[in-house]
């Protein structure tokens, strides 16, 4: 059964660890990181786009394959269900399609407006026993048309924000999506630190995971992120196994062509990819 992301957050947040969400694209992703979890005893958060819940067929199908999923393959681990990056009519289509966690990214707007919206959506969540993420300062980079440019998240305005109660707050620190470039100036720490003290026990969430050094992973987790976002990781392990299982000539031997047989490796490569940043956020055992 799908769960609030509230407690497993919590926990984190106590712990000095943090839960990885992961984004799913179809059937292999989702099969691939619900199995990590479990193999791995960790507590997942499968992380959906607008774009992605498009190109899945509409938020409920997701909702029927995941819940699907978690009773064929016998998985007893904590598992939510999060909208990532959701625009206000976008949070509210997940909660009517079952999803367990919501995110609503108003750092667009400007502070008041944001405040507003997410203030009602705190409303909605709480009714339903729902976690809700919000975001303020925009992460760099694109997702799925998402564009921010990157900014540092102002910590009075962070408090402004967790004050209404929401379960996690995200907050820009100079992280983006994809690749991060050469010249990247790295996370700000100062500014994370001041987050942290402003919001006290409110779980942080980091997102652009893929490229970050594994010395300022633990350094933000030690600074209050408990929910690191991975994606870009995920699609690019996925894709170089697919790439070399085809450059081999492996999908013209006997069978080879079968979806089964041509989707194997790179689902293979996300369970390792999985695997690698649950050990690094220190989830392992913490279902």
């Amino acid at each position: 059964m799908l769960v609030s992301a509230k407690d497993m957050l919590n926990k984190a947040k106590a712990g000095k660890y943090a839960v990885g969400q992961f984004n799913i694209n179809n059937l292999e992703w989702t099969k691939a990181v619900l199995l990590t979890a479990q193999e791995n005893n960790s507590p997942v958060i499968l992380g959906v786009s607008e774009g992605a819940g498009k190109y899945m067929g509409g938020y409920k199908t997701i909702v029927g394959m995941v819940n699907g999923m978690l009773e064929e393959l016998n998985i007893t681990v904590p598992v939510a269900l999060h909208l990532d990056h959701g625009s206000y009519e976008g949070a509210k289509k997940c909660i009517e399609a079952g999803f367990s966690s919501i995110m609503f990214d108003g750092s667009h707007y400007p502070i008041e407006e944001n405040i507003e919206k997410t203030k009602e959506l705190v409303s909605i969540c709480n009714e339903k026993g729902l976690s809700l993420e919000a975001e303020v300062g925009s992460i760099g980079g694109e997702e799925d048309g998402v564009v921010g440019a990157g900014e540092v998240a102002d910590p009075n305005e962070c408090k402004m924000i967790a004050d209404l109660g929401v379960t996690m707050l995200a907050a820009g620190i100079g992280n983006i999506h994809g690749k991060y470039p050469e010249n990247w100036a790295g996370l700000s720490f100062d500014v994370l630190a001041k987050i942290q003290e402003l919001t006290g026990t409110m779980p942080l969430v980091l997102h652009g995971g893929t490229g970050i050094p594994e010395d300022m992973i633990k350094k933000a987790i030690s600074l209050g992120v408990s929910k690191i976002n991975v994606n870009t990781e995920c699609q690019l392990s996925f894709a170089a196994a697919t790439r070399k299982y085809i450059e081999e000539g492996k999908d013209l031997q006997g069978k080879g062509f079968d979806p089964r047989k041509l989707l194997a490796p790179g689902f293979e490569a996300i369970k390792a990819t999985v695997k690698e940043k649950m050990e690094l956020f220190g989830s392992v055992n913490k279902a």
